[in-house]
């Protein structure tokens, strides 16, 4: 119960974990939304002043064209001159440009002007008779920044998320650790007391019994189990690895599956005659194996089929491959065999793999995938180890 309590908080956890993200998501894009929609309003708002600007300011310039009236030419040049943001160039009719205002580099000011009127930011002025002055002009330098800070929110925004999603995705994974570790050491605790008194039991048939077949096969059982405690109260403490042959660990792996695997299951070892060497915790690598084997004979489902262990050099690095003949994963399934609760059988915790996982790659700095899955063919897990990963 108490395994199936945590478990279930976990699973709790996972669904909060996405919930959040989506709500991330969601108010990013709402943020981002508004601030766009109200940005290009104001945005539009000061073109549009802008442009009434211009209109009263070519006014201006026709003004001071047609009218010698000493004061009204005085308010004209001091409503010219009173405009110090927008970029201003005042051409003729053949294009020469005869006046300038708030434009910095003036050695390109034609060009600058060319691109005014391309873009139809200009204003003419009749002075009759055919002929015209033409006041071309850009935008502010605010309206310019005001234009880009919607964009440049927008990218705060994501920031925001991304490092957001990253502390929730790293508080995940620390709630994950303290869920192996509990569940690890929990069994193992559990374990320990039924385990000697197995032992306890094993050695009374044993004088009772001495010439019985079957206890030494009991014997040997009851020493497994108390293995498989052992590794699982290693889970949480990271273990030392010690140098040791793949080889043997293969053959361990094939001789206690062999003897309780249906016979129309066969298992089989392929790899050098030399022993591979691999810095390993050869306890809990051969757990590993044995979990993809076991997993192999229930996707075999009780029909004939075969298992391969295979062991490759490959450089550095040492491969082994399980390949089964079993019903095969399905593509949408290949990607979350690996997460903690996924399982396609009806019973089991969906568990083993995540926690082969767990001991292959953040004990070992190895690698774990589905090599090759066919529905109704069978699969290949590999797994990927680096002679030197210590």
């Amino acid at each position: 119960m108490r395994k199936s309590w945590k478990i279930t908080k976990h699973m709790q956890w996972t669904d909060r974990i996405r919930q959040v993200k989506i709500i991330l998501v969601v108010a990013a894009v709402v943020i981002a939304a508004a601030s766009l929609f109200v940005s290009h309003q104001l945005v539009s708002d000061l073109k549009q002043e802008e442009r009434t600007k211009m209109d009263l300011w070519a006014k201006a310039m026709k003004y001071i064209n047609e009218v010698v009236d000493e004061k009204g030419l005085s308010l004209a040049l001091e409503f010219i001159q009173s405009n110090t943001t927008i970029p201003v160039i005042v051409t003729d009719a053949s294009g020469q440009v005869l006046d300038s205002r708030n434009i910095k580099d003036t050695v390109g000011v034609e060009n600058y002007a060319q691109q005014m009127r391309l873009s139809g930011d200009t204003i003419p002025i009749d002075l009759g008779e055919g002929d015209y002055l033409l006041v071309c002009y850009d935008e502010s330098t605010l309206l310019k920044r005001l234009t880009q800070y919607p964009y440049w929110q927008l990218g705060i925004v994501m920031i925001f998320v991304v490092v957001a999603i990253f502390a929730l995705l790293s508080s995940k994974r620390a709630e994950q650790n303290k869920v192996w570790v509990g569940l690890s050491k929990e069994t193992a605790h559990q374990l320990g007391t039924p385990i000697s008194s197995l032992m306890a039991w094993t050695e009374m048939l044993k004088e009772t019994y001495p010439k019985d077949e079957l206890i030494p096969e009991m014997e040997h059982d009851v020493k497994r189990l108390e293995r498989i405690a052992e590794r699982f109260s290693k889970i949480g403490s990271i273990p030392e690895p010690v140098d040791a042959s793949m080889n043997t660990v293969l053959d361990h792996v094939i001789d206690y599956m062999d003897k309780r695997t249906s016979q129309k299951v066969s298992i089989s070892g392929h790899y050098p005659s030399h022993d591979v060497i691999v810095k390993m915790n050869a306890s809990l690598f051969e757990w590993v194996i044995e979990n993809l084997c076991k997993n192999a004979v229930d996707a075999m489902e009780g029909q004939p089929g075969k298992i391969d262990l295979w062991l490759l050099e490959e450089g550095d690095t040492v491969a082994v491959e399980v390949v089964d003949t079993g019903k095969g994963i399905k593509k949408k399934n290949i990607r979350n065999v690996f997460r903690p609760g996924f399982t396609t059988k009806k019973r089991g915790w969906g568990l083993g793999l995540s926690l082969a996982k767990r001991i292959v790659e953040e004990y070992h700095r190895g690698h774990i995938f589905v090599k090759q899955s066919e529905v109704g063919r069978g699969t290949t897990f590999r797994i990927e180890l680096k002679r030197k990963a210590y």
